[in-house]
């Protein structure tokens, strides 16, 4: 009878190994020796496999990242932007509620390297729901002013309950989450169409279509009917009405 090997390979033994105490002791956890014991290999394995440390934080932060970013990338299916929004919203707080060691590595102790091509999809994401919502002529501001507003906000939210979750005290704060997330989306997104706030006004209005227009534009990209210089001129227009900035003005 054939015996099949199933002892994990030693490049799925660091990873577990340098996860695993990433988890219990974060970033400054994970040193050479301390893989090197955990997954009983040798220093020279580690570099071998991933060139070096950072190599290797970049790897775990890559798969940790796998399944949050697929649950994100569901979220872009269908159904109406903003409420994708707050699916979203609620996606990375839950994130970082149940991985607060990677979360640190990724958004509060991030060294140059650790994770880029996995927060760059994150951040892409959040971005394409934004344009959704500039598309649908809802959006009060930019597209990207938009989205830094939502992921700060998020990632302070976020480190906030998480060291409330470590002080025991995470149910005193059962509602910051939720109430941050309405009162960012309230800045930032007016009510559907045809059913307008009594205060809005003309410029606000038109400052809401400038940056739908702007999104449509950007997207488009070299796809539109405009040559360069068209282009270039009519998103410095958009943007003007959309920021309410006068002709003439830095």
């Amino acid at each position: 009878m054939t015996v099949i090997d199933t002892t994990p390979q030693p490049r799925e033994r660091i990873l577990r190994a340098a996860a695993d105490l990433l988890a219990q002791g974060g970033r400054e956890a994970v040193s050479t020796r301390s893989v090197s014991a955990a997954a009983g290999v040798q220093a020279q394995t580690i570099y071998r496999q991933f060139g070096d440390m950072q190599g290797l934080l970049d790897e775990v932060a890559r798969r940790g990242l796998e399944t949050y970013l697929a649950e994100k990338q569901a979220n872009l299916a269908s159904g109406d932007p903003v409420e994708q929004l707050r699916r979203g919203w609620d996606l990375h707080v839950a994130f970082g509620l149940a991985n607060p060691a990677l979360y640190r590595l990724l958004y509060t102790d991030h060294r140059p390297g650790e994770g880029a091509a996995a927060m760059n999809e994150a951040y892409g994401i959040l971005l394409h729901l934004v344009t959704r919502v500039a598309e649908s002529g809802r959006l009060r501001m930019g597209v990207e002013a938009a989205a830094e507003m939502i992921q700060a906000t998020g990632i302070g939210v976020t480190v906030t309950l998480i060291g409330a979750q470590e002080a025991g005290r995470l149910a005193e704060h059962e509602a910051l989450s939720p109430s941050t997330r309405e009162a960012v989306l309230g800045a930032l997104v007016t009510e559907a169409e045809p059913t307008a706030q009594a205060e809005d006004t003309r410029a606000a209005r038109g400052a809401r279509h400038a940056v739908a227009l702007k999104a449509l534009l950007d997207e488009a990209g070299d796809e539109g009917n405009f040559t360069p210089g068209e282009h270039l001129l009519l998103a410095e227009w958009l943007t003007r009405l959309a920021s309410g900035t006068p002709s003439g003005t830095d």
